[in-house]
């Protein structure tokens, strides 16, 4: 199944600038949040090989990941706003922070216009998806 087989799009925007460790990091935290916040029917199954032994079920959807530069990212944040998509957020703060209360905390301490975003996920029809993400490359 391809991108378009579903009703919206899902993608991760990570910035440019990133250690390879810290696009993954923050692509691994943001699709927690599309996951738990999705629609029935995000998550398939559990996965079982020929043995039986079962493993954990996976997003059914693929994810599309881009790069953006901090400019770029701030953009993608404003148009996911202004089209009111399920968006999450990683800011820079977050290295720093220790476990998920200072996380909340940290991102609570500054101004939506302030945000020093590295990274954002949307889910979103797909006609909204392509507006928000207009102009951005895919991750190399």
């Amino acid at each position: 199944m391809g991108v378009t087989d579903f009703p919206t799009k899902i993608a991760v925007v990570v910035r440019d600038d990133l250690a390879t460790w810290q696009r993954l990091n923050v692509t691994a935290f943001l699709m927690s949040g599309v996951i738990a916040t999705g629609p029935e029917g995000t998550v398939g199954p559990s996965y079982e090989d020929a043995d039986g032994v079962t493993y954990l079920p996976m997003l059914r959807q693929p994810v599309l990941v881009y790069e953006a530069s901090a400019d770029a990212l701030t953009k993608v944040h404003r148009r996911a706003l202004e089209r009111e998509a399920d968006l999450a957020i990683y800011t820079q703060e977050l290295f720093a922070t220790g476990h998920d209360d200072e996380n909340r905390a940290a991102v609570k301490a500054v101004a939506t216009d302030d945000l020093d975003l590295v990274g954002v996920a949307i889910r979103a029809p797909h006609r909204q998806a392509d507006q928000i993400l207009r102009g951005l490359k895919r991750h190399p």
